[in-house]
């Protein structure tokens, strides 16, 4: 089987530190805004956006500068959210090709994908690149595209496109050509090298391309040769793959503390939009969210929110995490947030043709969560039993699908029912030998026919929490005929009698 033709497909988008807080900040895009980096008061611009760019605002001016200029929105770099927005975009190549290398710097991401051999799943190169494109502009993040054959050659094409040319394809064996006319500067020369050049009266790689090999190398090593190879777009590279892990995780400093849940839900929004995007494109849904958020007061505060199925309904997930922080506040003002997801498989409900409607799961999410704000998150759920005779002896879970259909096989016998009192109701009872000969309850008398015990029970000796119990069945007869099959307690502890069920 033969291999296929090198392809490479250069992903570049410049500016990240802007693009990353505008991708959460919709509302800043149509005003000049630029991101400063540094202590206060030497910060200085390290990103900025195009209408920023067009009233003369530039890279390293200082916050004394910018304040010049009345118009510009100022906020501070923010290294969580470049990272959030550079693992949503390598999230995104990824669907496209495993085969990624990261040649990102520190203010633009700039990402190789290996195409090769995929023209069959996802259509000319031409194509791809256009879908791949629009996939990222989904992500907010303006990018371009350039498609070579050679590694180095699609890196250096990437880095010369404007915004309004958005995808370059170079065929193969015109490499060379593609690049003659580009500047010097997309090939991030080290300074003494960009010195050289410039002295020599090389500005573009073509001229760079032209250069005698062997003149090149007794003046400036291997790196000439290098760099020569480089211009001619013919330099070979060993291709190193990114692992990147999946995680769903999207954070945002805020500009001003936030004190109201109302404020807090709009950012959540649009947090929530960006995780479902990237769980849409894997053909995933969130199983559950977990919202950390950073307080004034330098504590955290964290919920976590689980439905009963995995779903993509952001106003669902919205109203949840309302219901669930309406019932558990932050004590202090918001300064940030973070959400953390887990994916989950989308669920599918099939009914059969003659079952009754069930519930929408949605639905019956938002009521358990507003049931829960009233009585307690431990009182919403499934009763599972302990490994204790204890009464009361069971924990509330929280209601779970089942992964698979059940195998039990259920009994057609009969079965006795009984109703047990909650809590205990205390009565006095007459004892002969040991044994309940008669007892009153609920203002009647009642003469025992037949008693069966007593059953002992007890745990905890190694605790102060020791309990013991005796237990007894019986069948009483009141003074007017009724008949009483009832469960009776002993608290061996308080020696008191209660009525702890009745047998229907």
């Amino acid at each position: 089987m033969t291999r296929p033709a090198e392809l490479y497909a250069c992903l570049y988008a410049k500016e990240l530190p802007a693009q990353a807080m505008l991708r959460l900040r919709p509302q800043l895009r149509e005003r000049p805004f630029v991101v400063m980096q540094g202590e206060a008061p030497l910060q200085q611009v390290c990103s900025l956006n195009t209408k920023a760019r067009a009233l003369g605002v530039a890279h390293g001016m200082t916050k004394v500068e910018i304040d010049t200029f009345p118009s510009v929105t100022v906020l501070p770099r923010s290294h969580a959210e470049e990272q959030t927005a550079k693992s949503a975009l390598l999230e995104c190549a990824g669907t496209f090709s495993p085969r990624i290398e990261d040649r990102s710097d520190d203010t633009s991401l700039l990402l190789v994908i290996d195409i090769a051999g995929t023209e069959r799943l996802l259509g000319s190169p031409s194509k791809m690149g256009k879908t791949l494109l629009h996939q990222v502009k989904l992500f907010g993040i303006t990018a371009c595209l350039a498609i070579a054959s050679n590694f180095h050659a699609a890196i250096c094409l990437a880095r010369s496109m404007s915004p309004s040319n958005q995808v370059a394809i170079t065929t193969s064996g015109q490499e060379g050509l593609a690049l003659a006319r580009l500047p010097l500067t997309v090939l991030d020369l080290p300074e003494k090298y960009a010195e050289t050049f410039s002295l020599w009266g090389i500005h573009t790689l073509g001229m760079l391309a032209e250069l005698p090999e062997k003149a090149l190398v007794s003046r400036m090593g291997q790196e000439g040769r290098r760099l020569r190879l480089l211009a001619r777009g013919e330099l070979n590279h060993l291709f190193i793959p990114l692992e990147a892990a999946f995680t769903l995780e999207e954070h945002m400093e805020l500009d001003t503390p936030i004190e109201l849940l109302d404020s807090l839900l709009f950012v959540v929004g649009v947090l929530l939009k960006q995780l479902i995007l990237r769980t849409t494109t894997r053909v995933l849904a969130l199983a559950s969210v977990t919202i950390t958020l950073s307080l004034e007061d330098a504590t955290s505060h964290t919920r976590t929110v689980r439905p009963a199925l995995p779903t993509n309904n952001r106003q669902l997930w919205i109203k949840l995490l309302h219901l669930d922080l309406e019932d558990h506040p932050p004590q202090a003002a918001i300064l940030a947030l973070s959400l953390t997801a887990e994916p989950g498989s989308t669920s599918k409900v099939q009914l059969g043709l003659f079952s009754p409607q069930l519930p929408e799961p949605m639905r019956l999410d938002v009521t358990l969560a507003r049931i829960r704000a009233i009585v307690g998150e431990d009182c919403v759920g499934r009763a599972m039993l302990k490994d204790t005779h204890q009464r009361d002896g069971f924990t509330i879970e929280p209601f779970t699908i089942p992964s698979e259909s059940s195998t039990e096989v259920t009994s057609t016998q009969p079965r006795v029912a009984i109703r047990q009192l909650r809590p205990p109701e205390n009565i006095s009872l007459t004892l002969i030998g040991h044994q309940p000969k008669a007892f009153f309850f609920r203002e009647k008398q009642y003469t025992v026919e037949r008693a069966y015990g007593p059953w002992l029970t007890g745990g905890d000796w190694w605790a102060p929490t020791l309990w013991g119990n005796e237990q007894w069945d019986l069948i009483a007869r009141s003074r007017d005929g009724e008949l009483l099959g009832c469960c009776l307690l002993r608290d061996l502890t308080q020696n008191s009698w209660q009525m702890a069920a009745l047998y229907d």
